[in-house]
C-alpha cells in the first residue's frame, strides 16, 4: 500500500493541520486513507470506541479521513504529569510512568509495536498518511528514535520535510537539516514544503529555489497560512494565548491555565459563539472579578494543580466569585478539585498523599490505579442530550444530586444546594449544539446551536481545498507510492 511521512523542521510548524488537511483532499478523491503517527507526546488525548486512548491530533485526523480513531493510529502516546516524567500509553493503554532519560534509552524496544500498528492501517487503507514528532534535525535523539528517521527506514516510508516561514529562518531550518542528517536519513526526504506563509507567494519563489539547489530536494509547493485551522481542535498549548476582548455586551466565561491543563480543545465551541467571549487566565493573573463563569479544566495531575491553583490565589478569587453569584462548573480533575478531599493513597500522581479539595462541592475522589476511557452520551439533568468521553484514574463518592445521566442510567457528577457550582467527569459537554446552549441559557446567552463537529468538518474541507492549489498533489501521490486516478 501507499504511504507518506510529514516530517518538520520543528515543533509547531504545522504538521497535524498538513497531515489532516491531505486526509482530507485524498479522502475527497474516494481514496481509503488512515492517520498515523508512531509517537506523541501531548496531554491531550481522544478516547476511542474500543476504550483506549491516542493524541487528539490522530482523532482529528481520523475525522479527516472520515473514518473512526483507532488505538493504532498512535500506538505511543507520551503524557507529561512533570518536567521530566510522563505517563507511558501504548496501543492505548496505560502501562507506567517513566523519567525522560530513561524513555530515551528505552523507546527502540516499542518499534516493533509501532510497526505492528502501521501495518495494520496499511492492510486497510489506499494510503497511509504518518506524522512525525518535533524534528529529524535534533540529531542528539536520532539514537533508538521511532518518530521520525527511525521509523521512516524501518518501515522504509518516504519522506517530505515541512518548513515554517512564519516564524522565519525557513532557508536555514530546512538546508541545515539537511546537512545534520547522515547520508541515510538525507536519502529518505524526497522533497520539502513551506507552511504558514502571508502575503504574496510569489516573493519567495527565489527562496524555493534556494532551498532545492542547495539540498536537492523537489519544491511541492507552499502553504498559505490557513485561517481555517483556527477552528480545528488544537493539540499544543501555543493557542492558549488568546485573551478575552473584554466585551461586556457577551457573556464572560473564563479557565485557569492549570501548569498539568488537559484537553483544552474541548472549549473551542464557546470560542465559536457570538455571545460568549472565552478566554484562558494566565499563571500570574487574577481571576477577572466580572466573569460570569469559571471552568476548572481537566489535568493530568490533580493534585499537583490544586496546589499550583493555590498558589496563584485562584482558590481566593474563586471563593469572591460565588459570593458575587458567580457559578462554577469543573471538569472531570477540576471536579475532583471542587470536592471535600483528593487522595492518592498509591502515589499515582507521585507521591502517596491526600489535600483538601476546594470543599465547594459534597464529594470525595480516591485515585485508584484502573483508568476510566470509554466514549459516552446521555442529558444533562435539565433534559439537553450531550455525547463526550471520560478520560481519568479515580473515582468521586458522595454527590446527592448529579449533573448528569448517561444513557446507561449512571449519574455523575455533582451540583451545589443553589446550583451555582457543578462539576461531572465528561469531556465534551459543549461540543454538541443542544447540551451547550442549554448550559449557555443559565447564564443569558443565545447559543448558535451549531454542532461543533460540524464547524470542524467544514475547516477541514477548506483546508483541502487551499491545499489542492498550493501543493504539488500529483507529485506527492507518486512519492507516496500512490497512483491518482484521473
Amino acid at each position: 500500500m501507499a504511504a507518506l511521512m510529514i516530517q518538520g523542521c520543528g515543533s509547531d510548524v504545522g504538521k497535524s493541520v498538513l497531515v489532516a488537511g491531505l486526509c482530507r483532499l485524498f479522502a475527497n478523491r474516494g481514496l481509503t486513507v488512515r492517520p498515523f503517527k508512531p509517537q506523541n507526546m501531548s496531554n491531550n488525548a481522544a478516547v476511542t470506541a474500543d476504550g483506549g486512548e491516542i493524541g487528539r491530533a490522530q482523532a482529528l485526523q481520523a475525522i479527516a479521513c472520515r473514518t473512526a480513531p483507532t488505538v493504532d493510529m498512535n500506538p505511543v502516546l507520551l503524557k507529561p504529569q512533570s518536567d521530566v516524567g510522563a505517563q507511558l500509553v501504548v496501543r492505548g493503554r496505560m502501562v507506567g510512568t517513566w523519567q525522560a532519560r530513561a524513555y530515551q534509552a528505552r523507546k527502540g524496544a516499542l518499534l516493533d509495536t509501532v510497526l505492528e500498528s502501521f501495518r495494520a492501517l496499511e492492510a486497510q487503507s489506499d494510503l497511509v498518511i504518518v506524522e512525525g514528532a518535533g524534528s529529524p534535525a535534533e540529531t542528539n535523539l536520532r539514537a533508538h528514535d521511532i518518530a521520525n528517521m527511525g521509523f521512516a527506514r524501518a518501515a522504509d516510508v518516504p519522506v517530505v520535510l515541512v518548513g515554517d516561514i512564519d516564524r522565519g529562518h525557513v532557508i536555514a531550518a530546512l538546508v541545515g537539516a539537511h546537512v545534520v542528517l547522515d547520508e541515510g536519513d538525507r536519502a529518505m526526504v524526497r522533497g520539502f514544503l513551506i507552511n504558514k506563509f502571508r502575503g504574496d507567494p510569489s516573493l519567495f519563489l527565489d527562496g524555493r529555489a534556494e532551498i532545492a539547489r542547495r539540498t536537492g530536494w523537489k519544491d511541492l509547493g507552499m502553504a498559505p497560512w490557513l485561517a481555517a485551522a483556527r477552528r480545528l481542535p488544537a493539540e499544543d498549548a501555543v493557542v492558549l494565548d488568546r485573551a478575552a476582548s473584554g466585551d461586556r455586551r457577551k457573556v464572560r466565561i473564563v479557565a485557569p491555565m492549570l501548569s498539568r491543563m488537559a484537553n483544552f480543545d474541548e472549549f473551542d465551541a464557546l470560542r465559536a459563539e457570538p455571545e460568549v467571549d472565552f478566554a484562558y487566565v494566565p499563571p500570574g493573573s487574577p481571576l477577572p472579578g466580572d466573569a460570569d463563569l469559571v471552568i476548572l479544566p481537566g489535568t493530568k495531575a490533580t493534585l499537583a494543580d490544586l496546589a499550583f491553583l493555590r498558589a496563584q490565589g485562584w482558590d481566593v478569587d474563586l471563593a469572591a466569585h460565588i459570593r458575587r453569584g458567580g457559578r462554577v462548573l469543573g471538569v472531570c480533575g477540576g471536579y475532583q478539585m471542587l470536592g471535600r478531599t483528593i487522595s492518592d493513597p498509591d502515589g499515582l500522581e507521585g507521591e502517596a498523599r491526600a489535600a483538601e479539595g476546594l470543599g465547594l462541592l459534597d464529594v470525595e475522589t480516591v485515585m485508584t490505579g484502573e483508568k476510566t476511557l470509554r466514549p459516552v452520551s446521555g442529558r444533562l439533568v435539565g433534559g439537553a442530550r450531550f455525547e463526550g468521553y471520560e478520560m481519568h484514574i479515580g473515582r468521586t463518592h458522595g454527590a446527592a444530586r448529579p449533573m448528569l445521566w448517561l444513557d446507561d442510567g449512571t449519574p455523575d457528577g455533582a451540583v451545589s444546594p443553589d446550583g451555582r457550582v457543578r462539576g461531572a467527569y465528561v469531556h465534551g459537554l459543549f461540543e454538541r449544539g443542544e447540551a451547550r446552549a442549554a448550559l449557555l441559557a443559565e447564564l443569558g446567552a443565545v447559543s448558535d446551536g451549531v454542532d461543533q463537529s460540524v464547524r470542524v468538518d467544514q475547516a477541514l474541507d477548506e483546508i483541502a481545498a487551499v491545499l489542492e492549489r498550493a501543493f504539488d498533489i500529483p507529485s506527492l501521490a507518486a512519492i507516496a507510492g500512490l497512483e491518482l486516478r484521473s
